[in-house]
């Protein structure tokens, strides 16, 4: 529908000159303003209006007087038909294009008709029509954001544009839900909102290290037109997480004497964050004892804890480290672990053996079961390598014989001595563990077998038959007896005597040396008053 407005004719811009104020004057007189409206989006041939109709013109004057417009572009939008005056669109009208965003579009035209001359204003007005969804400049959003960012905090995101106008702008946002964020919305001037982007709830890398987030705008038009943008939140790691070990006991089993570099275990922490701030370095807890580490070391890179000194069970029986797992974050957080080393025994120590009593000299008369000396025995291993069995492997008439007391053995007469038979024995005693293979340990004693005067002197001859001749030298040995003893010392030092008894008391005119044995006569022997005689001689020991 055409609205005609009749021109005021106190517009300054045509107030310029004497030859424009005469245009004025005549358009006064003979011109008139005529406002159409269309929507965009108009076809090419589409009727805006009847130009001639509205003004009122014959339709029959226009085929005597030119009808055109005029000044208009190189591809013009409207065309005017000069038989009927009807006003038709030439192409596609996209008020985007024509016209200023947010603004009134309105195109104004200036036809003429000639034969008089007669100027007249067309306005026609583009209704805008939603065929624009709004549009972010970019189709991603990538945002990075500490974990330790507080809640609170902004961010401003780039607005999305709508190149239609008015209600068909964007008139609001919508945020894909999330636990961590919210979506605030600022006017900033007319037709024109700012979202920003609220955390709500502090992130957590170690939980996710991303958030996918969509930003949709929405414009006002029905059905309504919308454009998204994908938002990533990338979460930079902080340093809030300590290593953690991913075992909770550490123990290993090591033998004894293991040559250094033998492998221990392998210790391993893990650590949530990222970077430097989840690297790990292996080390000795600060208050540890020195000493273990000159008996372990740790790789700082692997955790691997390896021998590094001489390792004795007999010195300690297990080992307690303390290991520390600590990142490279600027401020490093770190993790204490206890590991804990048991030592085998390994049969290293041979058993050793100590004489406590001692009896050099045992006498032959001994009972069976007699104690010549008392022993005992220990070993540095434990268990089974340090259990002893001791014994003598020798025939002889000793035995060894454990006590009621652990470790602690008698060496005993099992038979009766005879020092006449035998009077020295060296007893070796044989201690043995039972580790495998075993390890022995000897020691010698000397046992000296004393005399008991256990036997009697003994003639060489028994008896003696001597011939003497008549009428012998007086205090000339005339013969001799002689006497042994198997014992020694005083209980072999043997005395002779003349039994004194005889009847017939030959014995009295002889004499007898008590040492040699050598026999004196005290008279001389008379062959026809005497031709022989019988005597005693006694010989006695010293014991």
């Amino acid at each position: 529908m055409a609205r005609i407005r009749r021109p005021v004719c106190t517009n300054k811009r045509w107030r310029s000159g004497p030859f424009v104020l005469a245009l004025v004057t005549f358009w006064c007189r003979a011109s008139a303003q005529i406002r159409y409206s269309i929507s965009e989006e108009a076809k090419a041939g589409s009727v805006v209006g009847n130009v001639a109709k509205d003004l009122g013109l014959d339709r029959s004057a226009l085929k005597t007087r030119d009808y055109r417009i005029v000044g208009s572009g190189a591809e013009p939008l409207f065309h005017v038909n000069a038989d009927d005056g009807v006003l038709y669109v030439s192409r596609k009208v996209d008020r985007e294009e024509v016209c200023e965003r947010g603004n009134a579009c309105v195109i104004n035209l200036k036809t003429v008709l000639e034969n008089p001359l007669e100027i007249h204003y067309v306005a026609i007005e583009v209704i805008d029509v939603n065929d624009h969804a709004p549009v972010f400049p970019e189709k991603q959003k990538r945002l990075e954001i500490l974990e330790s960012t507080l809640p609170g905090a902004r961010f401003q995101l780039q607005p999305a544009r709508d190149a239609d106008g008015g209600q068909f702008s964007v008139q609001q946002y919508k945020l894909s839900n999330s636990d961590h964020f919210r979506l605030e919305v600022k006017e900033r001037g007319e037709d024109r909102k700012m979202p920003f982007l609220i955390l709500q709830k502090q992130l957590d890398r170690e939980a996710g290290k991303e958030h996918r987030l969509v930003l949709t705008a929405v414009d006002g038009g029905r059905p309504a037109r919308s454009g998204t943008i994908d938002i990533i939140v990338a979460v930079l790691d902080f340093n809030d997480n300590a290593p953690v070990f991913t075992k909770d006991v550490y123990s290993a089993v090591l033998n004894e004497n293991a040559p250094a570099g033998t492998l221990v275990m392998q210790v391993n922490a893990t650590d949530l964050d990222e970077g430097e701030n989840g690297e790990i370095i292996y080390l000795f807890g600060k208050e540890g004892d020195a000493h273990l580490q000159e008996l372990f070391n740790i790789n700082p890179k692997t955790g691997e804890i390896k021998v590094a000194g001489q390792i004795d069970f007999e010195k300690c029986h297990s080992y307690e480290l303390d290991i520390q797992a600590s990142d490279k974050g600027t401020f490093p957080l770190s993790t204490d672990k206890t590991v804990t080393i048991k030592i085998i025994d390994v049969n290293d120590n041979p058993p050793e053996i100590d004489v406590t009593s001692f009896s050099k000299s045992v006498p032959e008369d001994s009972r069976i079961g007699t104690t010549v000396a008392l022993i005992s025995v220990h070993d540095l291993d434990s268990g089974r390598n340090g259990k002893i069995s001791c014994f003598t492997n020798e025939d002889i008439p000793f035995v060894i014989s454990p006590s009621l007391q652990d470790n602690f053995y008698a060496v005993m007469t099992k038979s009766h001595l005879d020092r006449e038979e035998k009077s020295f024995y060296e007893i070796k005693i044989v201690a043995k563990d039972g580790g495998e293979p075993s390890l022995s340990s000897e020691k010698t004693i000397s046992v000296v077998v004393s005399d008991v005067n256990d036997n009697t002197p003994q003639f060489s001859q028994n008896p003696y038959t001597f011939y003497v001749s008549e009428n012998n030298v007086l205090s000339a040995p005339v013969f001799s007896v002689r006497a042994s003893d198997h014992d020694e010392g005083e209980n072999a030092q043997i005395s002779y005597h003349i039994y004194r008894n005889s009847s017939d008391g030959t014995g009295l005119f002889l004499n007898i040396n008590s040492v040699t044995g050598s026999i004196v006569a005290l008279k001389s022997f008379d062959f026809e008053t005497l031709k022989s005689f019988n005597f005693q001689v006694v010989a006695t020991d010293g014991g």
